[in-house]
């Protein structure tokens, strides 16, 4: 309970001090006569039981016309959540070579290794690199989100949406080598840049997943197309997937497949970051810093709602000052 004008409680100092007055000073006859039988009956009648009735009333109005006055009220605080959210469309790579599994660097033995594939711990790239897209998503319930699958061609699988339910059933589907070997770069970035400069979001970003090197000739190169990404104002985070110690098709493979120094180009050209996920961990720990990195503007106006009682006591103080009146001049009439 709170009031709009507290300042207004201290009449209660003056009214208490005249209600006090009122009830304990003596009633005076306005004239004195000598007391004869016509005036008995009205004399009874003014001592009848309850005839302070009207006065209490009177000044149980009082006290309520100052409560009144002070404007009692309940306020019910509502925070209103407006979520200025981020246009991203996230580029995966579908060639062949997201088949292989990269072994993770705190595997030390081969039975770790062995316990790790019987398990199902130790998946395969597009794999890991589906779960923590989806981990990613999850986290961004206010973003509009996009999907882009590429190989020799880029194919939009999902357009930005916040339908991000339908976008995880899509992604679910992929399998590497879906549509296609080869790796076009330049594609999925030109694609994917053409999507959000249609946006009206002030912030658009464009995430490229790739294990493997351009090898595609396109009618632009991949840092030709990362130009027209910084001249759209779309941010470019590159992600190489693949560590130096990986199985493919039941056989060992070192040394990493991806163009590092291309990744990092387009990074560095729209502004953005380029990482490099060695195992499951360093993309959970890429797509962690990029989750950081790209905040979602949140406002959270306050707004208080409040129930008045000042209307409703000045209806209490209506009727308690017109019952005093019908009572003082009518059941309790008294004559001088």
């Amino acid at each position: 309970m709170t009031f709009a004008y507290p300042w207004l409680l201290f009449l209660y100092v003056p009214l208490l001090f005249i209600i006090w007055y009122l009830w304990s000073k003596k009633a005076t006859p306005a004239l004195k006569i000598s007391s004869t039988k016509p005036f008995i009956a009205a004399k009874e009648r003014s001592k009848k039981r309850g005839a302070h009735l009207p006065l209490l009333f009177y000044i149980a109005a009082s006290l309520i016309l100052a409560l009144a006055l002070a404007r009692p009220r309940v306020g019910s605080e509502k925070i209103i959540f407006r979520a200025k959210g981020i246009d991203i469309i996230l580029a995966i790579d579908l060639s062949g070579s997201m088949r292989a599994l990269d072994i993770p660097r705190n595997i030390k033995t081969e039975q770790q290794l062995q316990d790790g594939l019987k398990s199902g711990k130790i998946k395969n790239r597009l794999d890991v690199a589906k779960e923590e897209i989806r981990t990613f998503v999850k986290k961004r319930p206010n973003d509009r989100i996009g999907l882009i699958g590429f190989a020799q061609q880029p194919y939009n699988i999902c357009p930005p949406t916040l339908d991000h339910g339908w976008l995880i059933d899509n992604l679910k589907r992929l399998k590497p080598g879906i549509i296609g070997q080869a790796t076009g770069i330049a594609g999925p970035i030109a694609s994917g840049v053409q999507r959000l400069d249609k946006s009206d979001s002030k912030r658009r970003v464009l995430v490229l997943f790739t294990d493997g090197a351009n090898t595609v000739n396109a009618r632009i190169t991949p840092r030709q197309a990362a130009k027209l990404g910084d001249a759209c104002d779309v941010v470019i985070y590159t992600v190489g997937i693949g560590s130096n110690n990986t199985i493919i098709d039941g056989y060992f493979q070192s040394g990493g497949t991806f163009d590092a120094p291309l990744l990092k180009d387009i990074a560095k050209i729209s502004g953005g970051k380029y990482y490099h996920a060695y195992d499951a961990k360093g993309l959970s720990e890429a797509m962690t810093d990029i989750n950081k990195i790209e905040k979602t503007t949140v406002e959270q106006p306050k707004y208080i709602d409040y129930k008045e009682f000042a209307p409703t006591l000045a209806l209490f103080v209506l009727i308690l000052l017109l019952l005093g009146f019908l009572l003082e001049n009518s059941i309790f009439l008294s004559i001088p």
